[in-house]
């Protein structure tokens, strides 16, 4: 199970929105998913439409008279996806964990004996770095960092990870900590200016994702739902599923064993496969990957393609067979301009194809 917590004290840069899409969106690839709404203005709640008389600060409180479980105020959003919500009375317990010792492992502890199965837990922390906040980085061991490409966010964000690393050592805790850029505008330049003072600033800290400014998403959110419910084929979504994938690429490998003896297998297939390579132009991108069928549309690095005289190249094995691919150009999926065979896909764009035959062997 791996535990994620979403935070950045600066508001409007999309954390909520992040927690919400993502944790959505690892659901639709089968995962399953619980987000904790650990904000007392209860954003992600109400953003789903949940109302519930117990919140999370019936799990966290011990001086409340309705003490419960974290059992018993999950709600269940959509397939794979339950919410843990909040509740403004939340913004209390700052106050009632002030003199407690171990204040800042309450929700660690809270999670320690959490027996329901999940593959991703979700904290969408409040808008600060108060007792909450530090609650949550305690408790995970990842944290995602949302962050607009703005100068003042940048100013901002360089602040925040000099706390969390203090946070971190004032604890004792190792925790991984991750940029994602959101509310990236495209259309302006000063947009592609921050985002790469942002990169060199913080360089492999940064996903490779970016979620693009999306009206969708609010009207999503207006709506009480997540964006695969609204409008599943919006950019918005597609930047979310992306992330996903991203997130779910670095998830633990298979046991050393069987990882051996399907390295074996994988060798004896190995002379029924042809070579094929993908070619992209795009000398001005800074990361390409090709992504599809073959590699569970997954962008890492062994779908990253190398910059070869302005084209992008990368060599794939592949056997005979039909396959949908795209590019993943500096976070946006492309097709191929150079195939003109194409499919369409769920999400109201395109894919490129590719068919290859058993004569292509002999």
């Amino acid at each position: 199970m791996r535990i994620i917590s979403v935070t950045n004290q600066k508001g409007g840069c999309g954390k909520t929105t992040t927690a919400v899409n993502l944790s959505a969106s690892l659901a639709l690839n089968g995962r399953r998913v619980l987000l904790i709404d650990l904000d007392p203005q209860a954003h992600a709640t109400l953003g789903l439409e949940i109302t519930n008389e117990l919140s999370i600060y019936n799990v966290l409180s011990k001086i409340t008279d309705k003490r419960a479980s974290l059992e018993d105020i999950i709600q269940n959003i959509s397939r794979n996806f339950d919410l843990a919500p909040s509740n403004i009375i939340l913004s209390t317990l700052e106050q009632e964990l002030a003199n407690e010792i171990g204040r800042e492992s309450r929700m660690w502890d809270i999670l320690n004996d959490f027996r329901a199965i999940y593959d991703y837990i979700i904290i969408d922390c409040p808008p600060n770095l108060g007792i909450l906040t530090v609650n949550a980085i305690r408790a995970a061991e990842e944290i995602i960092v949302p962050v607009e490409a703005s100068r003042f966010s940048l100013e901002g964000l360089n602040q925040l990870m000099e706390i969390i690393q203090l946070i971190k050592n004032r604890l004792g805790h190792e925790v991984q900590d991750k940029i994602l850029v959101t509310n990236f505008d495209s259309r302006l330049q000063h947009s592609f200016t921050m985002f790469n003072k942002i990169k060199a600033a913080f360089g492999e800290k940064l996903f490779n994702t970016i979620v693009h400014v999306n009206v969708k998403l609010r009207e999503a959110q207006n709506e009480g739902r997540h964006i695969f419910s609204y409008d599943k084929y919006s950019r918005g979504a597609k930047d979310y599923y992306s992330l996903s994938r991203e997130i779910i690429t670095d998830e633990p490998k298979v046991e050393p064993i069987l990882e051996e003896a399907m390295a074996k297998v994988i060798k004896e297939e190995m002379s029924q496969l042809r070579k094929i390579m993908f070619n992209l132009s795009a000398p001005e991108a800074k990361d390409v990957f090709v992504v599809g069928d073959f590699n569970n549309w997954t962008p890492d690095e062994n779908s990253r393609m190398r910059l070869d005289k302005n084209a992008w190249k990368k060599e794939m094995p592949l056997e005979p067979g039909r396959y949908h691919y795209r590019f993943v150009v500096d976070g946006e999926w492309r097709d191929d301009p150079d195939n003109p065979k194409k499919e369409s896909n769920p999400f109201g764009d395109t894919n490129s194809l590719l068919e290859i035959s058993h004569l292509d062997f002999e």
